[in-house]
């Protein structure tokens, strides 16, 4: 993160306007500066860089911006980015100038709109998320597993604990030691910062054992615990060139990597598939299963019904086939 720390004129978090009004005390100001998840603005914070990355090659002011910049920048952008990434981006700008107390928010202006709105519907807003690896891919992936002993065990235990805890890939690599709990029947995670938890509350995640110890991810986890000796802080870590354990935390993109990897293993698209792939595909095996939809939602932490009623119907548009059943008859 270090290179998110060091943003110029980035105001999220430390609003200049809240800080110059005489009305608020000190309490009521701190509530504000709080609002927002850290994680939402070490979001707001890499979008700011990218933009000022962008205005510092093309020799244009960032801060302040001219209206045109800010069109011009996200033109640019939708050479690669997908529309709802470039609106995202948008809604970064306008908070950061919106924090800065700037009384016109380049970001507003009618011509940013217009521009916006015929990206839009240039590129369409359809989001194509990551294709779901369903439990028996799982059992597939597992085969593949390579590199020595010690690569294999914290691989497995990524590929379990991922699909099986429906974790979204930060919260995977977020866990620590400090945050499980084993008993008899199972695993307790206790997520301290989910996407869904803006107050960092906590999350709990249950993670019973299976039978299969060979597709058990309580078995799984305890393996690779034993055998990188990890004790205490982080649980899932990089590996040096020699295969020794790292002391610092696996990144959320290392997860993702590691799963493309193993797809294509598989003779799949690695572009297809990305860590999201194992929460995406518990909840489709889940469906595909016929498990109850406040139970898929208990385990995924999913506040819209929508989203899960959409891996539901992913699911039975398989299962409750037509093309099932004039096969079938037909033997």
């Amino acid at each position: 993160m270090s290179n998110l720390t060091d943003a110029p004129n980035f105001f999220i978090g430390r609003s200049e306007a809240i800080a110059q009004n005489d009305k608020l005390s000190n309490k009521a100001r701190q509530s504000l500066y709080t609002a927002r998840a850290a994680n939402t603005v070490d979001a707001y914070r890499s979008d700011w860089n990218d933009f000022c990355d962008w205005c510092s090659y093309h020799q244009l002011s960032s801060f302040p911006a001219e209206p045109e910049t800010i069109v011009n920048y996200i033109n640019d952008l939708a050479d690669n980015a997908k529309a709802n990434t470039i609106a995202r981006r948008i809604s970064a700008l306008t908070e950061n100038f919106d924090a800065a107390g700037l009384k016109e928010n380049p970001c507003r202006y009618p011509i940013v709109k217009n521009a916006l709105r015929g990206i839009k519907r240039m590129k369409g807003t359809i989001q194509h998320g990551k294709a779901p690896i369903l439990f028996d891919d799982i059992k597939e992936m597992l085969t593949y597993l390579e590199g020595d002993e010690i690569q294999q065990v914290r691989d497995k235990a990524i590929l379990l604990v991922g699909f099986y805890g429906a974790l979204r890939r930060s919260e995977l690599a977020g866990i620590d030691v400090e945050d499980l709990k084993f008993t008899r029947l199972g695993l307790l995670i206790t997520l301290r910062k989910s996407k869904t938890d803006q107050f960092d509350q906590g999350q709990m995640i249950a993670i019973p054992m299976v039978k299969d110890k060979e597709y058990c991810a309580v078995t799984a986890l305890q393996k690779w615990l034993d055998i990188s000796g990890i004790t205490t802080g982080p649980v899932f870590r990089g590996l040096t060139k020699g295969h020794h354990v790292r002391k610092t935390r696996i990144s959320d993109k290392s997860i993702a990597l590691i799963v493309k990897h193993y797809a294509g293993l598989m003779g799949m698209n690695p572009d297809d598939y990305g860590a999201h792939s194992l929460r995406h595909g518990f909840a489709t095996s889940a469906a595909q299963h016929h498990v109850e939809e406040r139970q898929i939602m208990r385990q995924t932490r999913h506040k819209s019904q929508a989203i899960v009623r959409r891996y539901i119907d992913e699911a039975d548009r398989l299962i409750d086939n037509p093309i099932l059943k004039i096969t079938e008859d037909s033997h």
